[in-house]
């Protein structure tokens, strides 16, 4: 149940992450709101994830999640840039989450 609650967290931290830019700033009330909740909600779910789950790969997979979904809704979201050098270190940081997933032991 821990990876499910860590897969979560991460997901929450695409959300929170989105928004936090829909917020321009904090200038937009309805993002600004939902930024601070999926926080929460992103933070609750880490924290159940880091009772079974040991420290390092919990924090590192949930960044990981976060930084992937970030750059995945800013390419189809904000139109951000698709270049190789980015996609090589997306993939980069997706071979990071998988070692650490496979070498965690739970």
């Amino acid at each position: 149940m821990a990876w499910v609650y860590l897969v979560i967290a991460g997901l929450m931290e695409v959300f929170w992450s989105t928004c936090l830019k829909f917020s321009e700033g904090f200038t937009v009330l309805k993002f600004t709101v939902l930024t601070i909740v999926g926080m929460v909600i992103s933070f609750l779910f880490l924290s159940q994830a880091t009772k079974t789950l040991p420290l390092g790969t919990s924090y590192a997979i949930w960044t990981g999640i976060g930084a992937l979904g970030a750059v995945a809704a800013g390419v189809i979201l904000f139109k951000e840039s698709v270049t190789p050098a980015r996609c090589f270190f997306v993939l980069l940081l997706l071979v990071g989450i998988m070692g650490l997933k496979a070498t965690s032991g739970h």
